[in-house]
């Protein structure tokens, strides 16, 4: 393995929010002995995610529809924002969750999921029961027949920012190239495992109410803390490496920049202190952009 160094004027840090307050925290030295950028302490801390739930099944209205080509569409496009702000005080959690939609002509699975042998097997084709499964000419007639008829909801909420949800290297465990790795400390606090269960009792309102039959996502309960999918599973990571106006609160400024290291930016979504129910990537290139500005400005000032 070679070990190269490299020089610039800046350093930006785009790594991802997890990678990048790895890199700041492995980064140590002297000068720098929690870590470069990191005299507040925050590098690693209060890192969080979008929540995660979700449910569906078929609709029999649908079975035998008509067909049109939809190659291209990408999805269903139906959305339901979050709709509660005005009576978030009868909640028994704080923020919200958006609703994204999935369906239109999707084929049945063969032997897992929700298979065609759950299908083909419960619900008369044609006027004709037939037996689970199958193959042939009946099978494709069946594929068929149930061909476009399913619909699944997805919850993404807004999970809080905590300073003990965070992670830090690991003393034991190295990667391929010897660098050490992360170990994390994070799980969901009572306020979004609440924020699932109203996801779920709404989810189960609309699809009943719509004539859909549940197959999927209707056995969860405070078992599993209502099918909250784990931390990180939703991959929208972040918060590690903080701004904010105090810098023995915060690693960075409003312009991404590092309150001890002034030619190091990070850009990632190790900066946000929050994030809405909305995915953050536009947000991040907005930053990116307002710190690509202020470098530039800065550069010609020779501040940097």
């Amino acid at each position: 393995m070679q070990e190269y160094q490299v020089y610039g004027r800046t350093v930006i840090l785009a790594a991802s929010a997890c990678e990048s307050a790895r890199l700041m925290l492995n980064s140590k030295s002297q000068r720098y002995p929690n870590g470069i950028g990191n005299s507040s302490g925050v590098v690693g801390k209060y890192l969080h995610d979008s929540t995660g739930a979700d449910m569906g099944g078929i609709l029999p209205q649908l079975f035998d529809r008509k067909r049109y080509n939809e190659d291209g569409v990408g999805g269903m496009h139906v959305y339901t924002p979050w709709w509660l702000d005005a009576k978030k005080d009868k909640l028994d959690f704080p923020r919200g969750y958006h609703i994204e939609y999935g369906g239109g002509f999707d084929m049945p699975l063969y032997g897992f999921n929700w298979g065609i042998e759950q299908l083909n097997g419960s619900y008369k084709v044609k006027g004709k029961q037939k037996e689970a499964g199958g193959y042939g000419a009946s099978l494709k007639e069946d594929y068929r027949f149930f061909f476009g008829a399913s619909i699944g909801m997805a919850g993404r909420g807004e999970g809080i920012a905590r300073e003990d949800s965070y992670c830090e290297i690991d003393p034991d465990v190295v990667d391929k190239y010897g660098i050490p790795v992360l170990r994390f400390h994070t799980q969901w606090s009572d306020y979004e495992i609440k924020q699932a269960k109203h996801m779920k009792e709404t989810f189960k309102e609309i699809l009943t109410n719509m004539g859909a039959v549940i197959t999927w996502g209707d056995d969860d309960g405070e078992h599993n803390n209502w099918g909250l999918h784990n931390p990180g599973n939703i991959i929208h990571e972040a918060g590690t490496v903080r701004m904010g106006s105090d810098p023995k609160r915060s690693a960075l400024n409003k312009y991404s920049q590092s309150h001890d290291v002034k030619n190091l930016f990070c850009v990632d979504g190790g900066q946000f202190v929050s994030q809405a129910d909305k995915n953050i990537t536009w947000t991040i290139l907005a930053l990116s952009m307002r710190a690509s500005e202020y470098i530039v400005d800065q550069m010609k000032k020779n501040n940097i």
